[in-house]
């Protein structure tokens, strides 16, 4: 069976600065991958390379088989329509009602209409546990917690295939990140899609992740189901689950 998203040998790197080398990956239709590591560790870098707003300097990346690095511009902007994407921090549009940032791309390219917009937006802030109400609030009349699920409603409007999570449960307290992590279990299995997460939260890794990959100096340095990342052996990652201060992560910086 074809990978839904498959890197192999992926590098990249600024100037002198090595961020991906040699980057392998394989997920399966379905599957929630989630990647931990560090910060500038290129966990980043490798979203920004799958969708295709860094180039990576040399390897292959293919979604459903096609390689992608060398797309046309049309070309990319069809498979786009594959992605859906939950940033760090959210990234709403202050100047835009909740409704109008949800359906966003689809107005942006000229997909449903405005009455058709604000439907999908009411129905999608169901799906993530917000009433109708919402959908004409300013983002900025909205709590932390309410401005992640309104991302995640952002993310799924278009019923992606594939849907990235970049931190998800950054600056939210213990409570609203297990509620944002539930959400995203639930509204990917709905949608059946295939995600990729990145996160330092350990807690987010063992909620929603079927598979874990440590990315440590530019490279998986582990790959695993996530049911088995307390006992991984290796002293890398035994370091950075349970978040001590002393091993191999931080000898190097001593």
């Amino acid at each position: 069976m074809t990978a839904k998203i498959e890197l192999s040998g992926v590098c990249k790197a600024f100037g002198k600065k090595k961020v991906l080398q040699g980057v392998d990956i394989s997920i399966e239709k379905g599957e929630s991958l989630v990647v931990i590591g560090g910060s500038g560790t290129g966990k980043s870098v490798l979203i920004k390379s799958i969708l295709g707003i860094i180039k990576p300097d040399s390897g292959s990346i293919k979604i459903d088989g096609q390689e992608v690095t060398r797309l046309s511009r049309q070309e990319r902007q069809q498979m786009m329509g594959k992605f859906g994407m939950l940033f760090q921090g959210g990234a709403l549009f202050d100047s835009l009602p909740v409704w109008e940032n949800i359906t966003f791309a689809l107005l942006q390219n000229k997909q449903v209409s405005k009455a058709q917009a604000k439907e999908l937006a009411v129905e999608k802030l169901k799906s993530v546990g917000l009433g109708p109400d919402v959908a004409n609030l300013s983002p900025s009349e909205l709590s932390g917690g309410m401005q992640k699920r309104v991302a995640l409603a952002r993310a799924i409007a278009a019923n992606p295939e594939i849907i990235f999570f970049d931190e998800p449960t950054t600056g939210l307290d213990p409570i609203m990140a297990d509620v944002i992590n539930q959400l995203i279990v639930q509204c990917s299995k709905e949608l059946g899609a295939t995600t990729l997460t990145i996160t330092h939260d350990m807690n987010s890794v063992r909620r929603i992740a079927h598979r874990v990959a440590m990315l440590y100096d530019g490279q998986l340095i582990w790959q695993g189901e996530a049911r088995s990342i307390d006992r991984s052996g290796n002293d890398y990652v035994d370091q950075f689950v349970h978040g001590r201060a002393e091993g191999p992560i931080t000898a190097g910086i001593r």
